[in-house]
């Protein structure tokens, strides 16, 4: 679908892009301005294997701050981005014949990671009444002794969906009693607007469970660094020391200049988050609206991130422009080549029926494109 549409915008042919995962802000000039400093002082070479120790430094007192978590920088690896953070995890913990729990809809990295691991992913069912959290009945059934780990992500990528502190806590126990490890992929924290984030490994240590848990963070959607290729990991020292070699024979050290801009975004002044949040808040409301007015369609509204998911599945085994449009790919396919609006169908997330729609762009851009999407299913046979 990007590809298509890339190709539709080189033409000159006025395409709406609703499938982006980053911010449509400019990285905040404070934190520019770090970088650009960090060039002018020569800060051009390489760094430690598992970053810099002043950003590691930085990270802890983040962690403490902010997530109500502490750690020691021998606890933190800096990547190229957190998606390098999640696939040294998945590289270092797990192997041949290991299985790890997915749930689904499912970024669509997890399940690659896992078997880039040489695993195998369980796929497991969400309630999506319910913020999608887990289908705890489907995860009992599916439980064996060859699962190794679980990955959770909340907010959610597709969905925006938040679980609960309960769920978390039954998950968690669950892993104990089962010696599995948990990576929680954290990229969306601060994009929470409504109630406050809570951490997967502050419940581990509220509550006493005694769970491994890795937590993976980033820089990317928080700061609107995409761009940069800054993340980082924390958890064990002895799983942490594991990644760092792994991340060392692959790619070395994370951009040194990247990892100086990294320090003024963690300390610095923290206005512009809270100035992108609202945005995207107020975008939120907008665009759940927009697509709760669209026939046929319903749409939760998401607590986190910057993606609707609304269902499509009253389209599924009609006809547009003549073709049975048999899943989310035709009917994505359908509206891009019928009004020019990119989206993302659900199938590739594990979720038929849905499609994911990001708000990362204009309230303008929205209107525009939602009645594009409209007058496209009206013309839905």
């Amino acid at each position: 679908m990007a590809t298509k549409a890339a190709e539709m915008k080189a033409e000159g042919i006025d395409v709406i892009n609703f499938s982006v995962g980053e911010p449509d802000f400019n990285t905040p000039s404070h934190i520019i301005a770090a970088g650009q400093k960090a060039m002018d002082d020569g800060f051009t070479k390489y760094t430690a294997g598992p970053g810099m120790i002043e950003f590691r430094k930085a990270i802890c007192e983040k962690l403490k701050r902010e997530n109500g978590i502490t750690y020691e920088p021998a606890d933190i690896l800096v990547s190229n981005g957190e998606k390098q953070s999640l696939y040294n995890v998945c590289q270092a913990l797990f192997d041949t014949g290991d299985e790890v729990v997915v749930f689904r809809p499912y970024w669509v990295s997890f399940p690659e990671f896992v078997r880039l691991a040489d695993a195998e992913p369980v796929l497991v069912d969400t309630v999506a009444e319910n913020n999608f959290e887990p289908d705890f009945d489907d995860l009992s059934n599916k439980i064996t002794s060859n699962i190794k780990g679980v990955i959770l992500n909340s907010p959610s990528n597709p969905t925006g969906g938040i679980w609960g502190e309960d769920a978390i806590v039954k998950l968690l126990r669950i892993a104990k009693e089962n010696n599995w490890v948990v990576i929680s992929d954290e990229c969306y924290e601060r994009l929470v607007y409504d109630g406050e984030f809570v951490s997967t490994e502050k419940l581990n240590r509220q509550h006493k469970i005694g769970a491994v848990v890795i937590t993976c963070l980033s820089l990317s959607k928080t700061y609107a660094m995409t761009g940069w290729r800054i993340g980082y990991a924390a958890g064990p020292r002895d799983i942490i020391k594991a990644m760092a070699k792994i991340q060392g024979q692959a790619t070395s050290c994370a951009n040194s200049i990247g990892q100086k801009a990294g320090i003024e975004a963690l300390t610095g002044d923290q206005s512009c988050v809270d100035n992108m949040k609202t945005a995207f808040r107020e975008r939120r409301d907008f665009i759940i609206q927009l697509l709760n007015d669209l026939p046929g369609i319903s749409c939760a509204v998401p607590g986190g991130a910057f993606y609707a998911f609304p269902d499509f599945s009253s389209y599924l085994g009609r006809l547009g422009n003549g073709n049975l449009l048999k899943d989310t790919f035709d009917i994505s396919e359908y509206i891009l080549g019928c009004v020019n609006v990119v989206t993302v169908p659900g199938d590739g997330f594990g979720a038929p029926g849905h499609i994911r729609f990001s708000y990362a762009t204009s309230k303008e851009i929205i209107q525009k494109g939602i009645d594009r999407v409209r007058s496209a299913l009206e013309n839905i046979a």
